[in-house]
């Protein structure tokens, strides 16, 4: 499955404890990356500061379902089932 240009929930929707530029101590879910442009594009996609989990994420049905919306309530589960307290 190719990415959705636009779409954004993976830079939204979950946690990510790795070091962000401009978020140096990650990002909390549900919160906008702030690499996220107003297009929902990444501003650091192909560069060597974008951190390897987003690098190594690949879309897939299973996570991005039918579109945008489905993307976000399904990564939004999938962080809520994950959490750890």
């Amino acid at each position: 499955m190719e990415c959705r240009l636009g779409c954004g929930a993976c830079c939204i929707a979950p946690s990510i404890s790795s070091s962000i530029p401009g978020m140096p101590n990650g990002k909390p879910a549900g919160i906008r990356c702030v690499q996220l442009n107003e297009q929902n594009l990444c501003q650091l996609f192909g560069s060597s500061e974008r951190p390897l989990v987003c690098s190594a994420f690949q879309a897939e049905h299973t996570i991005c379902g039918d579109n945008s919306e489905q993307a976000m309530q399904i990564i939004t589960e999938w962080e809520l089932i994950t959490k750890v307290s």
